[in-house]
């Protein structure tokens, strides 16, 4: 491994939470010792390959008033339980319509349909209002779908069934008609076009009877429906962090602009194993459903595909670098949720704009030769944003393991006890050195102060460090802080460095002015720019951490910041989370080390009251950010902030142990000895770093 005397003063310094005394090894040896694998937002992993390809749908734009045509029912599509092919009545048609949501328009109307204990009376609705053969084929209706559901086959595919229950003119009596059908049939959505009303299976019904009971799910929609103000509903109560975490996301994904979602401990439960309730409100009337202005139905018109990408020892820039060159487009063209390790195997999802799944197909040789692989390619109907992922999982191979200097135990034990303590009591949260360049000789950090000061011409400078190896990509680079001539440097340069290159080219462009440097900054995209600055606040956030733990240890102290709900993910907790420990909370141990966090730099932040909190200002005055509002105005970069927990735990930890036979290459098949090697898998949450966590595990810089 290379030695980066930078990076040494840095994590030296940094704390343990276990008090094992672990082990010695060595990681990355080579990239296959090193596999991540992405977890999607549904805890899937996202190397498993898809049979056929997903072609997501679209949410589509609001149809005409003109009433489509009716098509009689195609049974052999929609087969019902008994197997027979009934002939319904030609108003029940099939629709491509993707499924429909809330809408204030008299000309798409979609209510879902919700539980009542009155359903006699809307019976006597119904028949008021619909003629008895219109009554009888919407109760056949709905016992067909409820039937269809009950044999767990889903009603997923190009289509799926309508039934029309006709036009009627009058606007109170649609209204009544509508909440009468979806009293009865909580299953059921019913949608207004243009004065007809059309009834179709409620699938986010059906999706949360997957999560919660179906009384739950039944009195929840009934919820929605009163949209009572001030009012409030309750799940039950629920000890599973990942099931309340998937509930969480079903409403916020669904019905996020209607309703907002909480989660609350019960006062009485059991400390190691807390029940937790998920309440759900309504939000301000300022969050309204708003019309589509034109420029939003212009920006549907745009073509996403997603695919799972796999590179083998390939930083991530130089890789979609690579792909945005084959595929004529932009770097900036490709979104994704997280950055990953170049010395390693990696897999992620990545979404690019403006390519079509089947022209991606079409790369997918050249793309091998570049020691990478494209595959589970779909049409998707947005781009990826950082952080939308659950997390990662790691399976890594720790090789040469060899106990502590002065160390007599069995190292078999020590590595059993280490693994333990972890698995038990977590590891602290620190960015891993990844985050700043391992093995450079400016770190991102230093970047990313520059770019919050506004020096755009060091921060260039910065950038354009060379380090001290004699070849082609620092021989540039040496070249250009001697001479600043970008066009010269620019040929020198190899293609393979395409920050380096799209940088260059814009200095050539337009110079090495204050200007000039930030019109180059802009050859980067949004992500990248902003990576630097956030390189700083991490790098602020290891050493407040490290400080607060020397400090107070694991005590909750008086001052210190917690976090309120833990089904929420770090980067997302808001302000109204996190709760200031009052002197009498930490009189009765009101709350443990975990639920601790601490502020990462922003202009949207609080921080302790404590001495942590004049240690961050005293940070911020000794980097002449005294007055920074953690907004870069001229790059576009606002920098709001967030909150990270200072310890985090493995989740599906597993490990083997492999004894490993040393050949003498000098010596053809002579044997000089064995050495023990760790096969470790485990998951982490999202932001959370393999490097970090092996570190408290071995108690060894790796």
């Amino acid at each position: 491994m290379e030695e980066d005397t930078d990076y040494r003063i840095r994590f030296s310094s940094l704390c343990y939470i276990n008090d094992h005394i672990g082990f010695c090894g060595t990681i990355k040896s080579s990239p296959s010792d090193f596999v991540v694998i992405e977890i999607d937002e549904q805890g899937q992993l996202v190397n498993k390959a898809i049979d056929e390809p997903i072609y997501k749908i679209s949410k589509i734009l609001p149809e005409s008033n003109n009433l489509a045509k009716n098509v009689k029912i195609d049974l052999q599509n929609f087969p019902f339980e008994d197997g027979s092919n009934q002939e319904l009545n030609p108003l029940i048609r099939f629709s491509n319509d993707d499924q429909n949501h809330h809408s204030g328009t008299e000309n798409e109307e979609t209510i879902n349909e919700r539980p009542s204990k009155c359903e006699k009376e809307k019976a006597d609705v119904l028949g008021s209002l619909l003629d008895e053969e219109t009554n009888e084929l919407l109760n056949l209706f709905a016992c067909e779908i409820k039937d269809k559901w009950n044999s767990e086959n889903e009603l997923i595919g190009p289509s799926s069934p309508e039934l029309s229950l006709g036009r009627i003119l009058e606007k109170n009596q649609r209204a009544i008609l509508h909440s009468a059908v979806r009293q009865k049939f909580p299953f059921l959505i019913t949608i207004g076009k243009n004065s007809e009303i059309v009834v179709k299976p409620n699938l986010e019904y059906k999706e949360l009877c997957h999560l919660v009971s179906e009384e739950e799910a039944c009195e929840f929609f009934k919820y929605l429906d009163a949209k009572k103000e001030n009012s409030k509903f309750t799940f039950k109560p629920d000890t599973n962090k990942d099931h309340r975490k998937a509930v969480h996301h079903f409403v916020n994904k669904k019905f996020g602009n209607l309703v907002e979602t909480k989660s609350f401990s019960e006062l009485n439960y059991n400390a190691g194993n807390p029940n937790v309730v998920i309440t759900v409100r309504f939000r301000d009337k300022a969050h309204k459903h708003r019309k589509r202005s034109l420029l939003e139905c212009q920006e549907r018109k745009v073509i996403y595909t997603a695919f799972t990408l796999q590179k083998e020892n390939l930083e991530m820039y130089e890789a979609v670098g690579f792909l945005a060159n084959k595929l004529g487009v932009i770097p900036s063209d490709f979104s994704y949720a997280g950055l990953k390790d170049k010395k390693a195997i990696t897999y992620q999802t990545m979404v690019v704009r403006k390519v079509t799944p089947e022209r991606l197909k079409n790369i997918g040789k050249e793309i091998e030769k570049k020691r990478m692989n494209v595959f589970n390619i779909r049409s998707v109907d947005d781009s990826l944003r950082l952080g939308q992922l659950k997390g990662n999982h790691f399976d890594i191979i720790i090789r040469n393991l060899k106990k502590q200097i002065n160390d007599s135990a069995d190292l078999k034990e020590r590595i059993s006890e280490a693994i333990q303590n972890v698995k038990d009591k977590g590891f602290v949260n620190y960015y891993g050195p990844q985050r700043f360049g391992k093995g450079t000789k400016v770190h991102t950090d230093q970047i990313g102060l520059a770019l919050l000061k506004s020096e755009m011409v060091r921060a260039v400078k910065l950038f354009l460090t060379p380090e001290d190896l004699d070849d082609p990509v620092n021989r540039a680079k040496k070249y250009f802080l001697q001479t600043e001539d970008a066009k010269v440097t620019l040929s020198m340069m190899p293609e393979f460095k395409v920050r380096e290159k799209a940088l260059l080219e814009s200095l050539h462009r337009f110079g090495m002015t204050e200007e000039g440097c930030i019109r180059a900054w802009f050859s980067f995209p949004h992500s990248m720019r902003i990576f630097y600055v956030h390189a700083y606040s991490s790098k602020i956030w290891n050493e407040a951490v490290s400080y607060r733990l020397a400090t107070y240890g694991s005590r909750v102290v008086e001052g210190d910041l917690v976090c309120l709900d833990e089904d929420i993910d770090d980067e997302l907790l808001p302000n109204s989370k996190v709760h200031l420990v009052t002197e009498e909370e930490e009189s009765t141990n009101a709350y443990v080390i975990h639920q601790v966090v601490l502020p990462v730099l922003g202009y949207n932040i609080q921080y302790p009251k404590n001495k942590v909190g004049h240690w961050y200002r005293e940070i911020l005055s000794r980097d002449g950010l005294q007055t920074c509002r953690f907004k870069v105005p001229t790059l576009k970069l606002n920098v709001p902030g967030c909150y990270r927990q200072i310890l985090k735990y493995p989740h599906n930890f597993s490990y083997q142990l492999m004894e490993e036979r040393d050949i003498d290459v000098k010596t053809e098949g002579s044997h000089i000895g064995e050495t023990l090697s760790l096969l470790i898998s485990f998951d982490l949450d999202t932001s959370c770093y393999a490097t970090v966590c092996l570190r408290e595990i071995m108690k060894h810089d790796v």
